[in-house]
């Protein structure tokens, strides 16, 4: 095969498979006819998963792949699957589950598996070099590698069977959850509150050294522990940790948004490239910082980034409204690393591009505020940073916030408009199901959240048209939902736990952002086929895959949270909020069994664990069921929607009719009974634990409660 000649990835839709059209390898997508290839051939398939942004992925295949010697090994002994781990985490889950098993040591990006021909994986690593540079810690070339185990197929396939035979045993016990005879309880959360302090980086903030995640979901739920516990120094360690990354290069000073990681542990390199999902769940985590703390640096960098996702990673308005293709309203995947074959080319700077862009004047004032150095701090070039706050960076200049605040604004405006000439990086422009659920969550947290200062409107504006979009184009006839589509491409593949568990989640915080019902029925309906097709029948959880999906040799539960939560731990929660607003016990038996098949994860491994000990959290509650009812127009009635959106109160579910529209929606009927405006004006009635206080009547006295 010609180094040039496309191969059978060319068709595909997925920008991560596109990338490996031109390789000399001879690649097939996951499917029957790869799957049977092998069979036929009696050959191992060498799997290589990845994704678009992921810069190691790159490498190798430059490395590798496009090498035509070591594309003629591996289509002379091997049958070649390439696999978007975006589309298809069902098989990324379970492969690197594999390598756990095989290596018990972590994974990472590009996987590369072998299997015998009935898809059993039997050997597993990560990136191979091209050359024997790195053999003494255990990583050979990755020619090298490919003769070895063509050798052990052909030599030992008796020790090979039964390596694998024994994986596949270990796979398909991964997911044999019981239902814990010990109950839930606070020593859950209060364990995982020590762990969290054990691994706290007290200097730069963060959980670890390098490289440093962001670990959103535990920074969310140690503002629920602060609360529950009374406990000061878990809120310090939230503020610190979100204070730092956003001065530091990890966050996008000019364009706003966050990179991946930090590769060392101070926040300034990142890992250039930028995903949906980091920047909806560290908004989130602005957000509920901002809603606890009031302080104004949470707000704004929560708008930046959603600025950011607005202006990078939306898809313009559909101009064909009928269209069954994939056209405006959702949100991209990621962002690429890297630009004209460099990593991190598009967001550096020197100090004579700053003169250049800015001015002198100007330029002095830049390089200042964002350490900009001649000699620079990333390979000669300068990663922007902030090292004060705006009140502190103003006495260094000897000019007042308010002086200082508008100035910063317009430099930044400059420079971005100057970088937008650069060559910019790739963007995956497939839709995820799954990830626009977590970004509408966060566009509709911040939209009530900020509603009482403009833009508030715009930001849940925006969640409804991703909403309608995924619920319009994103399902199938029986409302079933797909997992991915390409731009103007109709979707395509089953959706997966994670899809169900997001978008319904999802859909509940649009609804108690904008009141419209139609979004608590579409999330009840996903709810509904998530326990009908995903429920395990004879233990606690949910599996990965529906079950009617393609058979794979296992069929997995997610058991901790990875870059995004778990689909279980998400599950639980939706279910869980669903119940409380609703009243369905259906919705909540299947929640709670769940919590108690997780109680030992949790209890052993709180770090991974975020998501599972929020819902956790909410289920020890108590939760709120707040009841508002007014007339909607009125000036009152929006105060008291805002003062409650603004409060810090995660543990608990919100409803709001205007008696005005008739009948209240049949699905909160049971929690809107007997409730009425006192004296025609905005009343609030707050229930919990089956009791409901005195209803509280009028804005001030609303106000003065949630303040």
């Amino acid at each position: 095969m010609s180094a040039h000649a496309p191969n059978r990835l060319a068709t595909e839709t997925s920008l991560y498979l596109k990338q490996h059209a031109q390789n000399p390898v001879d690649w097939y997508p996951w499917g029957p006819e790869a799957l049977a290839r092998a069979k036929e051939l009696d050959r191992p398939i060498f799997l290589s998963v990845g994704y678009s942004a992921c810069h190691w992925c790159h490498v190798m295949e430059h490395e590798s792949f496009e090498d035509e010697a070591t594309a003629a090994l591996m289509n002379q002994h091997f049958v070649c699957i390439k696999v978007d781990r975006e589309e298809r985490p069902d098989i990324d889950t379970i492969y690197m589950n594999a390598l756990h098993v095989l290596t018990r040591e972590g994974g990472g990006w590009p996987l590369s598996v072998f299997l015998t021909p009935d898809r059993t994986p039997f050997f597993a690593g990560t990136y191979y070099p091209p050359d024997d540079r790195y053999a003494a810690h255990g990583r050979p070339s990755f020619r090298r590698l490919l003769a070895e185990i063509h050798n052990a197929w052909v030599n030992r396939r008796d020790r090979v069977t039964e390596i694998g035979r024994t994986v596949a045993e270990h796979l398909q016990g991964m997911s044999d959850l019981a239902v814990s005879a010990t109950e839930v309880s606070p020593e859950l959360l209060f364990g995982a509150l020590n762990s969290l302090r054990r691994s706290y980086d007290p200097k730069y903030g963060g959980f670890g050294s390098a490289p440093k995640f962001p670990h959103a979901l535990e920074l969310r739920l140690l503002l629920r522990l602060s609360a529950r516990f009374n406990d000061p120094v878990a809120l310090d360690m939230v503020k610190h940790t979100l204070t730092m990354m956003a001065r530091g290069g990890m966050y996008d000073q000019v364009g706003g948004g966050f990179a991946r990681y930090s590769v060392d542990a101070h926040w300034l390199v990142p890992h250039f490239e930028k995903m949906l999902y980091d920047n909806a769940l560290l908004t989130s985590a602005y957000v509920e910082a901002y809603q606890k703390t009031r302080e104004p640096f949470f707000e704004q960098i929560a708008r930046e980034t959603l600025d950011y996702v607005e202006r990078e990673m939306k898809i313009p308005s559909a101009e064909d409204p009928t269209s069954k293709q994939v056209a405006g309203g959702a949100f991209y995947s990621t962002q690429d690393a890297d630009s004209e074959g460099e990593e991190g080319k598009f967001y550096v700077w020197s100090m004579g591009e700053l003169g250049t862009v800015l001015g002198t004047e100007n330029a002095e004032f830049a390089c200042k505020v964002w350490g900009v150095t001649r000699g620079g701090n990333f390979e000669g070039h300068n990663i922007l940073f902030r090292t004060l706050a705006d009140e502190d960076e103003a006495k260094s200049h000897g000019m007042s916030v308010t002086d200082l605040q508008p100035r910063l604004k317009d430099v930044k405006a400059k420079l971005y408009e100057a970088r937008s000439r650069r060559v910019w990086p790739g963007r995956d422009e497939k839709i995820l199901t799954a990830w626009n659920g977590l970004m509408i969550s966060a566009f509709a947290h911040a939209g009530a959240a900020f509603d009482h200062l403009p833009p508030g409107g715009r930001y849940r504006q925006t969640a409804c048209d991703a909403a309608d979009f995924l619920l319009a184009r994103m399902r199938t006839p029986d409302g079933r939902l797909y997992r991915t589509a390409g731009l103007g491409q109709p979707p395509k593949l089953n959706g997966y736990l994670e899809d169900y568990a997001f978008l319904a989640d999802a859909l509940v915080t649009l609804y108690e952002a904008t009141f419209n019902p139609q979004w608590l029925r579409a999330s009840i309906e996903l709810a509904e086929a998530m326990l009908k097709h995903f429920a395990d029948p004879n233990g606690p959880g949910f599996f990965f895959t529906a079950d009617d999906h393609e058979e794979l040799i296992t069929r997995t539960k997610d058991l901790h949270d990875g870059s995004t939560p778990s689909g279980n731990a998400m599950a639980v929660t939706v279910l869980l909020r669903l119940a409380a607003l609703t009243g369905r016990r259906d919705l909540a038996e299947p929640a709670e069994r769940a919590l108690r098949g997780y109680r030992e994860t949790m209890a052993e491994h709180p770090a991974a664990s975020g998501q599972m000990l929020i819902a956790l959290d909410f289920y020890l509650g108590p939760v709120q069921q707040i009841v508002i009812v007014g007339p909607a127009a009125e000036v009152d009635t929006q105060r008291a929607r805002t003062a409650i959106a603004r409060a810090f109160r995660p543990n608990r579910v919100i409803a709001f009719h205007d008696p005005a529209d008739g009948a209240p929606p049949a699905e909160l009927a049971s929690l809107f009974a007997g409730k009425e405006p006192v004296g025609g004006v905005v009343t609030i009635y707050v229930c919990e634990n089956f009791a409901c206080q005195a209803p509280i009547v009028g804005a001030d006295a609303i106000e003065n409660f949630f303040a």
